[in-house]
Order: C-alpha cells, then sequence, then structure tokens
C-alpha cells in the first residue's frame, strides 16, 4: 500500500462510517477505482476503530451516564428505572445479532459479500428503503419509549451492515424510522449501538490486516496507524455534521446519494472498466 492509497482510504473511512451511505462499499469501489486491489475486511475493520474513537468522544457524556446507571443499577432498584440504565441494556441486547452473525459468515463477508455487484444492489436497495422509511415514519419517540423489542429488531438491522453497501447508521436509521422514532434520536442511537460492535470487530481483525497472506493492499503498521488517525479526525467531523443535518433536514440526501453510487457502480460493472471481484 501506498501512502497516497493509506490517506484516501483513511479519508473515506473517516468520512462514510458515520454517513448513512456505506463506508465498506466505499472503501472497496476506491479501492477498485484507483488502486485496482481490494484493501480487504480487514484493513476497513480497523480503521473503524478510528471512526470509533471520534464517536466514544463525541458521546462520551451520553456513555458515562449510561455505564454509571448501569453498574448502580444491580443494586439500586430506583436507578433500574431510569432511561440510561435500559439505554445500557438495549445497547448490549442489540450488538448480539451482529456478533453472532459475524461470527458465522465470517469467512462470506471476507470474500462473496465484497462482490461489486452485491455492493451496488445493496447501495440501490437500502437507499431507497431508507427513502421509504423517511416517508412513512412518524418520527415522535424518543428514548424514553424504546423497548427490549425495539432494541432487538434495531439490532438485527445493525446486523444487515456486515454486507458492504448496507452502512450501519444507514440499517439502523431505516428500522428506528419504520418504528416512529425521531430522525435525530435514531441516529444518536446508531453511533452508540455500533460502539461495542466495531471496537470488537476492529481489535478481532487486527491479526488479519498484517496478515503475509492477505489478498490485495497490504498496509505498513505506520499505514494502519495513520488511517486510523485520519479516520478519527474526519469522522469527528462528519458526526458532528450528520446530527445537526438529521435534526433539521431529511435523509433524502443520502437516499439519492445511494440510488445514483448504485446506478454508477453497475455501469462500471457492465463496461467492464472494473471487475466486481
Amino acid at each position: 500500500m501506498t501512502w497516497l492509497e493509506t490517506i484516501v482510504l483513511g479519508v473515506i473511512q473517516g468520512l462514510t462510517e458515520m454517513l448513512p451511505i456505506s463506508s465498506s462499499a466505499h472503501m472497496r469501489l476506491a479501492s477498485a477505482l484507483f488502486f485496482d486491489a481490494d484493501a480487504g475486511a480487514s484493513f476497513t475493520a480497523v480503521t473503524q476503530l478510528g471512526t470509533e474513537a471520534a464517536v466514544l468522544l463525541y458521546f462520551a457524556s451520553d456513555i458515562g451516564r449510561m455505564l454509571k446507571a448501569w453498574f448502580l443499577g444491580f443494586r439500586d432498584k430506583a436507578v433500574r428505572a431510569t432511561v440510561e440504565y435500559r439505554l445500557a441494556w438495549y445497547v448490549i441486547i442489540g450488538t448480539i445479532p451482529i456478533v453472532v452473525l459475524g461470527l458465522l459468515f465470517k469467512d462470506e463477508i471476507r470474500d462473496q459479500a465484497r462482490n461489486l455487484w452485491l455492493v451496488s444492489a445493496s447501495l440501490i436497495a437500502f437507499g431507497l428503503l431508507l427513502g421509504v422509511a423517511e416517508r412513512l415514519g412518524s418520527k415522535t419517540r424518543s428514548y424514553d419509549t424504546f423497548t427490549r423489542k425495539d432494541a432487538v429488531l434495531l439490532g438485527f438491522a445493525q446486523a444487515g451492515a456486515l454486507i458492504p453497501g448496507v452502512s450501519r447508521s444507514g440499517a439502523t436509521m431505516t428500522a428506528g424510522l419504520f418504528l416512529g422514532i425521531d430522525r435525530a434520536v435514531a441516529a444518536r442511537y446508531s453511533f452508540l449501538l455500533a460502539i461495542p460492535a466495531v471496537l470488537g470487530s476492529g481489535l478481532y481483525s487486527l491479526p488479519d490486516a498484517f496478515a503475509p497472506s492477505s489478498v490485495g493492499l497490504i498496509p505498513t503498521t505506520a499505514q494502519m496507524v495513520v488511517a486510523t488517525v485520519i479516520a478519527f479526525g474526519v469522522g469527528l467531523a462528519a458526526v458532528h455534521w450528520l446530527l445537526k443535518w438529521v435534526a433539521k433536514h431529511s435523509v433524502y440526501i443520502f437516499v439519492w446519494y445511494r440510488v445514483a453510487l448504485g446506478v454508477f457502480v453497475i455501469a462500471l460493472l457492465s463496461s467492464g472498466l472494473i471487475d466486481a471481484t
């Protein structure tokens, strides 16, 4: 991997991980278009540690209150009635589907799921689904109305992001909107829900990212660190912008972008300008 590739992929990871447009799809496409080799699922997973560090910093106060309530709730019945205590458990419950499915389908996720035909179809289909959810969702529910059922459904929605092109935040926001959750609340919860899964995936993928047998672009330790740091800085700005945007605007801008990008990828594949695998 060259330093140009390191910088470009770090920026792409930081920007697209936070937006509902699929970071894995953009990393896969950028690698195919500009560098003629796939950086790989492990590189994507490890650089996501940078974006999750940005999430941890941005939501530090929220996370602190949730952790405090979770620990105190074991011995204080009054604390168990708080929103923070319930949210902490909902994040734990919602993380289970992506952990189980990620381990069961690890090989498929790293190989067949990165086919650009599947990526383009996912961009379009789940983009349109996000648009339908924006159109039909009541967007009236807040954190204090969350239930265990919501946690399970949002957890399975997040697990859909194991397929490049779906988008972790996009899938969770889509499910949240269908459940009537306020757009900004759904976006914030999607970031909180992603923390355990992304941190676990990144740490789990560290050995594979530097494995000599890796296929495609192989980064040095220094390049991996730099890409992760870049992803952190760009990601911090991106999450701030997104939460400001969804508080006042619809998500249709992301819907049309996803559809346009998916059609663009299909055109490239059909013309033979890029390979699907």
